[in-house]
């Protein structure tokens, strides 16, 4: 598992609700984890046989395909069965990459901790508990908190984690075989919900995104500059599009073959990326074509994007990593709207004319589209 990539990941997506000390949230007084989690169990086993307690499982994360929404049913669920004050889902990718996708109670001082618990349920596919983990080797953290961790297996795989924390140390948790199995029994059903709704989103994911340089593709390109083009007409805020194509890329191909050519591809789209706002739509057109949307916003701030795409291209040393030097400029062409379109078509068409305008002017330059 590639932990600095999944603690990114998981830094990024996790929302931390609950602010404030251990002591402010009542929990200084009360029994550890271990305790209430024992007294628990006396009554946690009838509800467990309960046929109601499994319908209602499967009414609520069978009901959508949401990965929010069933991870948000766990987070809030696992309490009423398990006393832990702060609750994570952690789901993980084919890679192992961990991302934290719904938490109940979080203290932002939690947020490490769950993951590291998460990667070890998810690498060793079974339960942990443990009483303080500033001392179980098994995580190497430095967090004197107890915690439990429950795995989400649906069809063999290890598809996350359903982790609890409490802020204060004590006794290890555990759980009886019998409500152990019952508990597991409950899991399941919900973990193949959240395995479904992940696949159905990932796979959503895939058909508006060009396999090579994990940019957009034209596909969804065409969808969203239609999206766009009706918003802007229908606020009267301006939209532009630059429309990028990379010069003499064939000789790349022609000189280093195209497994080299593939990977300057993928480093020009990084580039291009990297010089948009997040709210910008950056595809791949096709080849070595590239396009941008830029929602609400006017030529002149199109032109200093286009010219920070320009810049960057430039100055790149492409290849460096096959300990190659290859430099590649870029034509681009700006239009927006309503200036020189009305429609997605025609702004299109003209981003692409004033492009061509620069490769036939001698190309590495960026030129603004009029009537």
């Amino acid at each position: 598992m590639s932990s600095s990539g999944a603690g990114r990941d998981f830094a990024r997506r996790g929302r931390l609700a609950v602010a404030g000390s251990p002591r402010s949230l009542g929990l200084a007084t009360q029994p550890d984890l271990a305790a209430r989690t024992k007294a628990a169990q006396r009554g946690l086993r009838a509800r467990l046989e309960r046929r109601s307690a499994l319908v209602d499982v499967l009414r609520a994360t069978h009901s959508s395909l949401d990965p929010q929404k069933v991870s948000d049913f766990l987070v809030n669920w696992a309490p009423e069965w398990v006393p832990a004050p702060s609750w994570a889902v952690v789901s993980a990718d084919p890679g192992r990459e961990l991302t934290l996708l719904a938490e109940r109670g979080l203290l932002a001082s939690l947020v490490s901790p769950a993951h590291d618990i998460a990667a070890w349920v998810v690498r060793y596919g079974t339960e942990f508990w443990s009483g303080n983990l500033a001392q179980d080797r098994r995580v190497g953290s430095s967090s004197a908190v107890s915690a439990v961790g429950y795995p989400l297996s649906s069809r063999g795989r290890n598809i996350g984690a359903l982790i609890g924390l409490d802020p204060h140390p004590g006794a290890a948790p555990s759980m009886s075989p019998a409500v152990l199995a019952g508990w597991r029994g409950l899991l399941e059903p919900a973990a193949i919900a959240l395995e479904n709704a992940l696949l159905l989103q990932r796979a959503e994911a895939l058909s508006v995104t060009d396999d090579l340089t994990r940019l957009y593709n034209s596909r969804f390109l065409n969808q969203s500059l239609r999206r766009e083009t009706k918003r802007a007409t229908r606020s009267g805020k301006p939209l532009s599009l630059l429309f990028i194509d990379l010069d003499g890329f064939k000789s790349v191909n022609d000189t280093h073959g195209h497994l080299h050519g593939s990977r300057a591809l993928v480093e020009a789209a990084a580039l291009i990326r990297g010089s948009a706002r997040e709210t910008d739509v950056v595809a791949r057109f096709g080849g070595d074509e590239f396009a941008v949307v830029l929602p609400e916003t006017t030529g002149e701030g199109a032109w200093a994007v286009a010219e920070r795409v320009r810049a960057r291209i430039a100055e790149h040393q492409f290849l460096s990593g096959e300990g190659l030097d290859v430099r590649l400029t870029v034509s681009i062409g700006v239009a927006c709207l309503p200036d020189v379109a009305r429609t997605a078509e025609e702004l299109l068409q003209a981003a692409d004319r004033a492009m061509y305008q620069i490769k036939s002017a001698g190309k590495n330059g960026t030129q603004l589209a009029t009537d």
